[in-house]
């Protein structure tokens, strides 16, 4: 439809077009609407109406304006927030809108949510946004081109409760002062060039509950970064470089149900026990997820995955009744599977891949009827997998493959009663050779062995049959006595081996 013939509804105040192919003729710009607007809603399915509606620059009495999926050619009209001193709410995401992003000449002190994600601005972000907008409650700027660095600005505006700056170009350090800013609730620099270290500490923001600092080039240690952070629901840190062990504090962020630390070189044992935006990924089911909206107030996960963690599991973690996600997929984790993760009676997601695990299943999980997806594959477990029943009768050869001592279904090795006893991995293994038995060396070695084996067997027939020739033993003989010790010697070397 076309908006020219609502243009003569002189006492027209409210206008949502939402969920339509509305468009507005090229001449628009020649007719003033007999209305002025303080609301318009317009969304649609991509399609595109051409330059900026002409229309909106006779409007002067604006207070929301919320333009979505709608592809406009062109730059954004600095006019529009020039014109509309009363405009509070502004949001044209998903538009196609290019070039820089202009502000306006003057302080707008009544504007307080301004979102601009989702397009194609270039450039760097105003450096005056902050004193130009000093009523701001909500930026979003995110999935744009922007580049530079953050404006220090930004740190004046007393009001500022969200800001996502996510998916751009931005680079340099994050700056030390987004820490004193006591009125933010949510922050997202995810997806950009972001180096150096995190700042000191971010517990001046007492109302920080939300974090993504993901897919940046952040150094360092965690340190007091979030120490005191107690309002904090979400930490997404993941895909950084970061270094050093997780700080034990963390555990005493009770409100913390996402914390998100994978893709990084952390180290050492932890022993960091509690569960864990808008939006946020996390890998789950061994897929990478984008989770958004109210199902995070019902999602609780732990995603340490492709870190350097050593040291045995908590069995504590288990007391984690709620939790639905446990990662903790590539790393050097050792010792046994914790019986304990029997408890875990919501969980969907069980991912203990590629570490050095080892000891048998426990059959105890067979418990858990809520699993999904399951893998324990590349580590060092032996025994029988847990029985086929509930959700485990589901689950395939590839989520045990690579642990050489496993039997039972559905690996094609079969358990038998004749079968030796499982071997327990011994930690030098885990030390030597990344947690997995080299088979080439194993069957190396054992060949050799065998082959020693054969010729000092060979040489104590030749000693014995030598000394009954001689009618003697070979306490008689100080020559042959030397060679059988020498051979006893060889066989406790081989055996030791």
């Amino acid at each position: 439809m076309s908006l020219s013939p609502l243009y003569n509804l002189s006492k027209l105040k409210y206008f949502d077009g939402s969920g339509n192919e509305i468009y507005a003729e090229e001449d628009d710009h020649s007719l003033s609407p007999k209305f002025q607007l303080e609301s318009i809603f317009f969304s649609s399915h991509g399609q595109g109406i051409g330059a900026f509606p002409k229309f909106l620059y006779h409007q002067f009495t604006l207070q929301y304006l919320a333009l979505t999926n709608i592809q406009i050619k062109g730059e954004f009209p600095n006019w529009l927030i020039e014109n509309n001193t009363y405009l509070h709410y502004l949001s044209v995401e998903n538009c196609s809108l290019s070039g820089p992003f202009l502000l306006p000449k003057n302080s707008h002190v009544n504007l307080s949510f301004l979102s601009i994600s989702m397009n194609y601005f270039q450039g760097q972000i105003p450096s005056k946004i902050g004193a130009r907008s000093p009523g701001l409650e909500v930026l979003f700027m995110s999935g744009n081109g922007f580049n530079g660095s953050i404006p220090f600005s930004l740190g004046n505006i007393n009001s500022l409760k969200g800001l996502d700056l996510a998916n751009n170009s931005l680079q340099g350090q994050i700056p030390a002062w987004i820490g004193n800013m006591s009125s933010l609730e949510f922050l997202d620099l995810s997806g950009n060039n972001f180096s150096g270290c995190l700042p000191p500490r971010f517990n001046m923001s007492s109302n920080l509950r939300y974090v993504y600092l993901s897919r940046n080039k952040l150094q360092g240690l965690i340190a007091m970064a979030f120490y005191n952070s107690f309002e904090m629901f979400a930490l997404d840190l993941s895909h950084n470089n970061l270094t050093g062990n997780i700080p034990k504090w963390i555990d005493r962020l009770s409100n913390l149900r996402f914390p998100l630390l994978s893709y990084n070189n952390l180290e050492d044992s932890y022993d960091y026990l509690s569960s864990s935006k808008q939006s946020f990924d996390f890998t789950t089911k061994n897929v990478s997820f984008s989770y958004r909206g109210n199902i995070i107030q019902y999602f609780t996960g732990i995603d340490f995955s492709c870190n350097n963690f050593i040291g045995e599991i908590p069995p504590e973690i288990g007391n984690l009744s709620m939790i639905k996600v446990l990662n903790l997929s590539h790393n050097s984790l050792t010792g046994p599977i914790p019986p304990s993760f029997s408890n875990l009676k919501e969980i969907e997601s069980l991912d203990l891949s590629y570490n050095k695990l080892d000891g048998e299943i426990p059959p105890q999980l067979t418990e858990i009827f809520s699993l999904e997806f399951f893998s324990v594959a590349h580590n060092n477990l032996f025994g029988k997998t847990p029985a086929r029943v509930a959700q485990f009768a589901t689950f395939e050869e590839s989520c045990y493959k690579d642990n050489l001592f496993l039997c039972g279904e559905p690996l094609s090795k079969i358990c038998g009663a004749d079968m030796p006893p499982s071997p327990t991995p011994t930690s030098t293994n885990n030390e030597d050779d990344g947690g997995f038995m080299d088979m080439e060396v194993f069957y190396v070695t054992f060949g050799v062995a065998y082959i020693m084996v054969l010729l000092v067997i060979g040489h104590l027939v030749e000693v014995n049959e030598a000394s009954e020739r001689n009618c003697g033993t070979e306490e008689d003989d100080p020559a042959s006595k030397k060679s059988v010790l020498s051979s006893r010697s060889a066989l406790r070397s081989i055996d030791d081996s």
